[in-house]
């Protein structure tokens, strides 16, 4: 049978991620070693072409290693990470992911390095996953918008598929003059956004019959929340934000990511040779458009049949229960409601003088009912801690974590973690709106 085209109002695209939650070509996986690994990041102006059919812009980028390729590591490898600063403004390194290394905290431990600057710290990777990183987090109203730079992190026992693929997704946006612009209040008057997947407009995958892709996707978007369709194939997720969770199929094919969200999925090339399943991108606004297309090969098959359901990746970082009776409870709201204004405040103007929202004794689960009163999505974003999204009635989880949230207009969700880190924490909230601006707060785990 033949599904048809995913089809989602904005509405939908929400609801899907509550139920379900410019790159180049992949580099090879660095050596395993006992020392630590060196990888450089370099932030500098470069060039970037939107389309076939428009003219080059130019863009703060983020290299690694001064190429376009993404960097892939071994897990419990260790880097060495250097940061230069070739831009014209100050920058910080904001990471998605990765859990427990307080040292990397961009404001409460990293400062931003003024232009011409280097900043180098170690990075732990303990955990596998699918990373994020990007220096946005001063980026509101700046003359340019930056990229961002993925991290895939193996695992140390290799997963069993045939191929392993990256899609970075962006969106950019440009002004009346046709230059791209940041978002963030303040700025021009923004046109449509300009999709692009390893900083191309679409892509073209040739599988081979019964092959295994596992698939990460990765919404680095400024602001949208983005939903993905895969037409005709069973989708299986593997990973939520660079963490394991329990294997489910993907209703419909469809994957909704919050802007920072990360999910690794499975699917098997069954359809018959000569066949092509359209992936699809969809904001909510307008019809769905095709940044993939994956083709089946008149090849002889990679195995004769389809291997079994694959086992759920192995996770080692987080408890499998959180005691909600001894938690901590917090009230969270993202935005000011009848005018009363909140603690949270410009990324530009953060420091550790300001009251934490709260302390929390290490060890101790911490539960934080993130309400949002305004007329508009709100994304909450927590670092260096992963998140069970609890159940309506507060009486179980989901069986996944997040490191980012996304709370409809008007709406209250709950989060459950566990404290187990001490350090200064940064908690990061932002409306889906280009024009939105980017609020921080902070919490004290002692």
């Amino acid at each position: 049978m033949t599904r048809r085209p995913v089809q989602i109002t904005r509405r939908h695209l929400l609801a899907g991620f509550g139920a379900a939650a410019a790159a180049g070509p992949v580099a090879a996986i660095h050596a395993q070693s006992r020392h630590p690994q060196i990888l450089a990041f370099d932030a500098a102006p470069a060039p970037l072409l939107l389309g076939p059919d428009r003219r080059e812009t130019a863009v703060w980028s983020l290299r690694a290693d001064g190429s376009s390729a993404i960097p892939r590591f071994r897990q419990s490898e260790g880097i060495d990470l250097v940061m230069n600063n070739g831009l014209p403004a100050p920058l910080v390194l904001n990471w998605h992911g990765i859990d427990g290394v307080p040292s990397i905290e961009p404001l409460t431990a990293r400062r931003p390095a003024s232009p011409g600057k280097t900043d180098r710290y170690s990075l732990p990777l303990r955990q596998a996953g699918t990373f994020l990183c990007d220096g946005r987090l001063l980026g509101d109203g700046l003359a340019q918008p930056s990229p961002a730079q993925a991290l895939i992190v193996e695992e140390r026992t290799p997963v069993e598929v045939d191929r392993d693929e990256v899609m970075l997704i962006e969106d950019w946006r440009l002004d009346a003059e046709g230059l791209l612009i940041a978002p963030g209040p303040g700025g021009k008057k923004a046109g449509a956004p300009i999709y692009l997947v390893n900083g191309k407009p679409s892509l073209d995958l040739t599988l081979r019959p019964n092959e295994r892709l596992r698939l990460r996707f990765i919404n680095a978007c400024q602001r949208n929340v983005i939903a993905i369709g895969i037409q005709n194939l069973d989708v299986r997720v593997m990973a939520i934000d660079s963490q394991p969770a329990e294997p489910f199929l993907a209703r419909n094919g469809r994957l909704v990511l919050a802007p920072g969200t990360r999910i690794d999925a499975v699917i098997d090339a069954t359809l018959p040779a000569g066949t092509t399943s359209a992936v699809t991108l969809h904001d909510g606004g307008g019809s769905p458009r095709q940044i993939v297309g994956l083709h089946i090969s008149a090849d002889s098959p990679v195995r004769p049949a389809p291997l079994p359901a694959p086992a759920p990746l192995p996770s080692e970082s987080l408890p499998t229960r959180l005691d909600l009776k001894t938690a901590l409870r917090v009230d969270m709201p993202l935005a000011s409601s009848g005018g009363t204004p909140t603690s949270w405040g410009p990324p530009t103007h953060f420091s550790t003088d300001w009251t934490p929202a709260f302390r929390a004794k290490r060890g101790r689960p911490v539960v934080l009912a993130l309400s949002n009163p305004a007329a508009i999505p709100m994304v909450f974003h927590l670092h260096g801690h992963h998140v069970r999204l609890l159940d309506r009635l507060d009486d179980g989880w989901k069986p996944f974590w997040l490191d980012t949230v996304l709370v409809d207009a008007g709406q209250t969700q709950r989060i459950a973690f566990a404290a187990d880190v001490a350090g200064a924490w940064l908690m990061e909230a932002m409306a889906v709106e280009w024009n939105a601006p980017r609020q921080v707060r902070w919490f004290a785990v002692e």
